[in-house]
């Protein structure tokens, strides 16, 4: 993957968790007039955040199945106790864990790590790692590549 590209979706992935993150707090009447107003105040384009928004759709579309997922993986721990931006940053791993086959496992985790490492503490990472890891060693399928 060309830097290019790559700086491209990790923009895709910081706007995507800002935008589910608001959404966890505040779920809007109209998605797509709150999309549009969202992206009207990027940096860029909204073109320039194509998959980010791929990444929006699919976590609102797949919500109750990634939430579902959460509370089986989150031992001994309460999904409503869990940091809003700590579920943000999960929701959009395990949606592109479990439904992007485009995108490895291990690609999902790292960008969700680093995530952690700019919007939430210190101890979010080891908490988001072992969800995702659990989930990770529930795929059924090469954690390092596409299928």
């Amino acid at each position: 993957m060309s830097k290019a590209l790559f700086a491209q979706r990790r923009d895709g992935r910081v706007a995507a968790l800002q935008f589910i993150y608001a959404w966890s707090m505040n779920t809007p009447k109209n998605l797509a007039e709150d999309l549009r107003v969202f992206f009207e105040g990027c940096e860029q384009p909204r073109e320039h955040y194509a998959f980010g928004e791929e990444l929006i759709q699919g976590v609102i579309l797949n919500i109750a199945d990634i939430d579902s997922r959460i509370k089986g993986l989150a031992h001994n721990w309460e999904f409503d106790r869990i940091a809003k931006i700590d579920l943000a940053i999960m929701r959009l791993a395990i949606y592109e864990m479990v439904f992007r086959k485009d995108i490895p496992p291990v690609v999902s985790i790292n960008e969700a790590i680093d995530l952690s490492k700019l919007f939430s503490n210190a101890d979010a990472k080891r908490f988001i790692n072992g969800i995702l890891d659990r989930l990770k060693d529930q795929l059924g399928r090469d954690a390092r590549k596409v299928e």
